[in-house]
């Protein structure tokens, strides 16, 4: 993903050929006195890295045929979605380490900073060149003494990490390994019902408008309490101002490791427990054990990440995140919609070779050349150019899982969101997830085919891979004759 491409493409005298047989120019000067419109802001965007652009178009999401399997027919219905970005294959162990690394390091940061740890400021920015204080943050300049420190550094660095009571392994603190991360809710902000001004909350204008009505909002805030425990709260207060539309999250990223074991009972995985993570070998196969709250800080960090030193560019970024139940099918099917990612019938070639990595036959999970998750990228893309659409892992969308699905929602971007609060019904924090896994038949791999995990829980084949919206996605339009 190495050529450039220009997200946004406002810039003056832009030509659009349109079916209408005509042309929309764009300029900011004027001819005659004649409005003739003012360019808007430009940004050279890269491609992002890893990446490849699925455009838009529609489908007819869901299928007509009844699995043969459990007898479920996926709702169906004709819908289109914009383009996107989105990942070429499933974000790999490696890259979620450098995530969890990340997390490490602003820890380690904070503590040589802290005077508890010698009190190194340099670690920690409060002032401005001129002296003037600002809202304080890391330095990231400034490189952790990892060779050599002295003992207060050491404290610091070793204060991250534990031994392991029986064997005397040292390793990472997972229970430290927090991440704190805002998001501002720019669709309630948007809502009518929300607007600061009373005046604007219904365009009727024959209801009388009371200027004194008090209008409650729900928020999602969290702390950490003084035992260290992360305590996530869903308030509800009088709306005040725009900061009322701000959400704040604290999520331990740190992967379930243990779910090898817990998502497979008399099974002997302990070595994927203990290894699948942290083990080199393992470096370039999906990342397992994250759940969908976990998945959806890790796309944050990655937006913040890539932001990072863009200074008033950074607004014209789109932001990554999981894709929408249908972008992920629209996506998965190809050009051509298929009902697998590929399209060829049947799911291996003449030559005996699978397309994906998939159960095949019962129990017989290595007939097509894996046991467990494979290397990403190793089968061939489909027409998107997108790897392992089907199979490996599993994966999570953004979306809301009901039965009815895509019959609930839009039929233009279709999505279904819901922020369930922590003392919601556990059946509410359900989120779709689509692909199917190694671990799962043929009728699982299907692109229709929906699934569903709880928000909370991280299973050993349940992955994700990262979208991002493009802007400016008008292309040219031959003239009718």
């Amino acid at each position: 993903m190495k050529k450039l491409l220009s997200i946004v493409s406002l810039a003056a005298g832009l030509l659009i050929v349109s079916c209408m047989g005509g042309t929309s120019r764009s300029g900011s000067g004027a001819a005659g006195g004649e409005v003739t419109g003012v360019a808007g802001s430009t940004l050279q965007e890269p491609a992002p890295y890893g990446m490849v652009l699925v455009k838009r178009g529609s489908l007819k999401m869901g299928t007509e045929n009844t699995d043969s399997l459990w007898g479920k027919q996926m709702p169906q219905r004709e819908i289109s979605v914009d383009a996107f970005w989105m990942d070429e294959h499933e974000v790999t162990n490696s890259m979620y380490r450098q995530f969890v690394f990340w997390v490490r390091d602003s820890i380690i940061r904070e503590r040589l900073a802290d005077p508890a740890y010698g009190g190194d400021e340099s670690f920690k920015i409060e002032e401005d060149k001129n002296g003037d204080p600002i809202t304080p943050h890391l330095n990231w300049n400034k490189s952790i003494p990892w060779k050599n420190p002295d003992e207060d550094q050491q404290r610091a660095i070793e204060s991250v990490y534990i031994t392991h009571p029986f064997d005397g392994t040292r390793m990472l603190d997972a229970s430290q390994m927090n991440y704190r991360y805002e998001t501002f809710d720019y669709v309630m902000a948007a809502q009518r019902k929300y607007r600061l001004n009373p005046a604007e909350r219904n365009l009727n204008t024959d209801v009388q408008v009371n200027p004194n009505e008090v209008v409650m909002i729900s928020k999602d805030t969290a702390y950490i309490n003084d035992e260290g425990v992360i305590v996530r709260e869903t308030i509800t207060r009088p709306l005040s101002s725009m900061w009322d539309f701000v959400n704040t999250y604290i999520v331990n990223i740190y992967p379930d490791t243990t779910c090898w074991v817990n998502d497979f009972q008399n099974a002997e995985n302990e070595i994927y427990m203990r290894q699948y993570f942290s083990h080199s070998n393992y470096n370039q196969y999906p990342v397992v054990g994250v759940n969908w709250e976990q998945a959806n800080a890790f796309c944050n960090w990655r937006t913040d990440f890539l932001i990072r030193g863009l200074g008033p560019n950074a607004k014209y970024i789109q932001r990554y995140r999981l894709p929408t139940e249908a972008e992920w099918e629209y996506a998965a099917r190809g050009k051509d919609g298929n009902e697998l990612p590929w399209n060829q019938e049947g799911v291996k070639s003449e030559s005996g070779c699978f397309y994906a990595n998939f159960k095949p036959d019962r129990g017989n999970y290595t007939v097509d050349g894996n046991l467990i998750t494979s290397k990403v990228g190793i089968y061939s893309a489909n027409s998107n150019g997108l790897y392992d659409m089907a199979g490996n892992v599993a994966e999570w969308t953004s979306t809301v899982f009901t039965e009815a699905g895509v019959l609930s929602m839009s039929d233009m971007n279709p999505t279904l969101k819901y922020n369930a609060a922590k003392e919601d019904p556990y059946a509410l924090k359900r989120k779709s997830v689509r692909g199917g896994s190694w671990k799962d038949p043929e009728s699982f791999i299907k692109s229709a085919w929906r699934s569903s995990e709880y928000q909370n829980v991280g299973r050993s084949f349940v992955g994700f891979r990262c979208v991002r919206s493009q802007v400016g996605t008008s292309e040219k339009i031959k003239k009718q004759k």
